[in-house]
């Protein structure tokens, strides 16, 4: 069984239903499930007025990364047809985001997915609500901790 890792986003509509339904989505896939707490925060990547609201959610599977990844974007799919990016690619506003974080401390790279997250260390949304779920879990390339990651942000109030 592998340890896989979701971010769960919301920043349109009625964020906090959009987190249940992803949420219940999930775990009617993988079952059992471990929930972090709801954290906010600005838009990162490109400029919005509206906050996120974001969690992560840990489930154990014995699929593949690319069906794991499929599963992901129906719900997406299933729960907003709201696109994630502009039509030039960038970031866009959106009901829903799910994304893997983490699957153990499996490394991969393809086309259509990078494990771990290649951004999650850069992001306070990421790893706060993952310190609290899985405190232990090493970042397979940095072999650092949630706390430790958080440990070497930047302090917000500098910012």
């Amino acid at each position: 069984m592998a340890f896989v890792i979701f971010n769960i986003g919301s920043n349109m509509g009625s964020r906090r239903l959009f987190l249940s339904r992803a949420v219940r989505m999930l775990a009617e896939r993988f079952g059992d499930f471990e929930l972090s707490h709801v954290v906010e925060s600005d838009p990162v990547g490109f400029d919005s007025t509206r906050s996120f609201l974001n969690l992560c959610m840990a489930v154990n599977t014995d699929l593949p990364p690319e069906e794991i990844l499929d599963i992901a974007k129906e719900i997406e799919t299933e729960i907003s047809f709201v696109p994630h990016r502009t039509p030039d690619g960038g970031y866009a506003d959106r009901e829903i985001d799910i994304d893997i974080i983490a699957i153990d401390s499996l490394e991969l790279s393809t086309p259509t997915l990078t494990i771990p997250h290649p951004r999650m260390a850069e992001r306070r949304f990421v790893l706060e609500p993952l310190q609290e779920i899985a405190p232990g879990w090493v970042h397979p390339v940095l072999k650092l901790t949630p706390l430790e990651m958080l440990a070497a942000l930047p302090d917000e109030r500098e910012e």
